[in-house]
């Protein structure tokens, strides 16, 4: 199997990187109208730990991290590995060797939906991971694939240069193109959370602050005492 390993790919700018380092996953997707989120299946090895970068994406075959090993080239200072397979694989293909050589390079972590391994490593030296599986089982380095391509984690397409935010709540990614106008987004939406929840410390109800008891009325939705309702009594 052949592939490609490109070079220099163009990336978004450090400063909108920054500027979405300082929200959560949960705020960036839902600026982006819900989208960007890699799915459910990938877990971080720590907690309490946030992490953006921009991607070096990896395309493997399955049980086997050749082209981990030459993607680690083709990184540098504020970047994210991020790597997947051409098949479903649980294999631990990465782990704390490729997190030194990795860490040396300035690189800020690791997401794969393949396996990863030596996480008790990977917490002591602060080398952030998200993964699909956890598995001490090893791989080969015998089949070609491709570096700084796009790749599809959970229906999300990757590309070389955009931006990856992951948290507790899992990883979302940013299109480079998107970039400043998302971290923009991004800052009005958590505006707009602040205010709601000075409103509800104060002791509104979201049914009131949302106008949703009108949503619930358009829905056919009824208010019962309990006494009506274990009686049946609907009028």
């Amino acid at each position: 199997m052949g592939g490609v390993i490109v070079t220099d790919p163009p990336k978004a700018d450090p400063k909108d990187v920054e500027a979405l380092a300082g929200y959560g996953t949960a705020t960036i997707s839902e600026a982006m109208g819900r989208t960007g989120f890699l799915g459910s299946h990938l877990s971080p090895v720590q907690q309490d730990t946030r992490i953006a970068g921009t991607a070096v994406t990896v395309l493997s075959w399955p049980g086997d991290n050749l082209m981990i090993h030459a993607a680690v080239e083709q990184c540098g200072e504020g970047d994210i590995l991020v790597v997947t397979t051409t098949s479903p694989s649980t294999d631990g293909m990465f782990g704390e060797l490729f997190a030194t050589a990795l860490q040396r390079r300035g690189v800020r972590g690791v997401v794969t939906d393949a396996g990863i391994r030596d996480t008790v490593e990977l917490r002591e030296m602060g080398f952030a991971a998200w993964a699909a599986a956890l598995s001490p089982q090893g791989t080969v380095k015998a089949t070609g694939g491709s570096v700084n391509v796009p790749v599809v984690i959970g229906g999300q397409v990757i590309r070389a240069g955009d931006v990856i935010v992951a948290d507790d709540d899992g990883v979302v990614v940013v299109p480079r193109g998107k970039a400043r106008q998302t971290a923009e987004a991004s800052m009005a939406r958590e505006a707009k959370e602040a205010r709601s929840r000075a409103a509800f410390q104060e002791g509104q109800l979201g049914l009131d602050r949302y106008e949703l008891r009108e949503t619930l009325e358009r829905l056919g939705v009824t208010y019962q005492s309990y006494e009506d309702y274990c009686t049946g009594d609907a009028s």
